[in-house]
């Protein structure tokens, strides 16, 4: 499928990038996108929670009433769970959610949402470009010519760019990578997705492999 190419003032340049049906043009794979997904969140817990069990709580220990003759239960410690301020019975314990994933699945996922993308012609092809000095006001004007101001768009290089990412780090609504930092979490997390003529071709040999 070809998809024209456009300049940073929006206007179309005449010229045509031809993107692979094999990486851009399958049919996407939910089950795929969805742990790929889950992965990716579940990577971004830090997993320190913690309550405090019965043996660590701060308390006497003497048995706080005679075992008999009081009418109900028996209780032989303040730090009981079933009394206020007691321990937590099975509370959160620090733990990793991490999981791994098969590399091909990860690549089907990703190629999943570059597809859907296309389909939903959520994909936008733009001419490389360089910023002379990091200047978030310089951004904000290409995002206003692509028709992306205050939409969540994710632009991807063909390589790394000081200045173009240091000009977008500000806003909270656009995310500058590399195609080497492409994940499938970002993509479907982006209103809009702007490649880049120089990343097309770094993607298509990334995720074909």
């Amino acid at each position: 499928m070809k998809i024209a190419v456009v300049d940073i003032k929006g206007k179309e340049t005449g010229r045509e990038v031809s993107l692979s049906d094999a990486v851009f043009g399958i049919e996407p794979n939910n089950h795929a996108v969805y742990l790929d997904v889950k992965q990716y969140l579940a990577n971004q817990r830090q997993g320190t929670h913690k309550s405090k069990e019965r043996a660590e709580i701060a308390g006497s220990t003497r048995k706080i009433k005679k075992q008999k003759g009081t009418g109900t239960a028996r209780a032989g410690s303040i730090k009981s769970p079933v009394f206020v301020g007691g321990g937590r019975i099975f509370g959160p314990r620090p733990r990793d959610y991490r999981f791994k994933l098969n590399k091909n699945l990860k690549r089907l996922a990703r190629r999943s949402a570059l597809s859907q993308k296309v389909k939903n012609n959520e994909i936008l092809i733009v001419e490389d470009f360089q910023l002379e000095t990091p200047k978030t006001k310089d951004f904000v004007e290409i995002l206003r010519n692509l028709g992306l101001e205050g939409k969540k768009s994710l632009i991807v290089l063909g390589e790394s760019n000081k200045n173009v990412y240091l000009s977008s780090r500000n806003l909270s609504t656009s995310e500058v990578i590399t195609n080497s930092e492409l994940s499938t979490y970002k993509i479907l997390n982006a209103k809009k997705v702007v490649l880049l003529e120089g990343a097309v071709e770094g993607i298509e040999t990334n995720l074909s492999k």
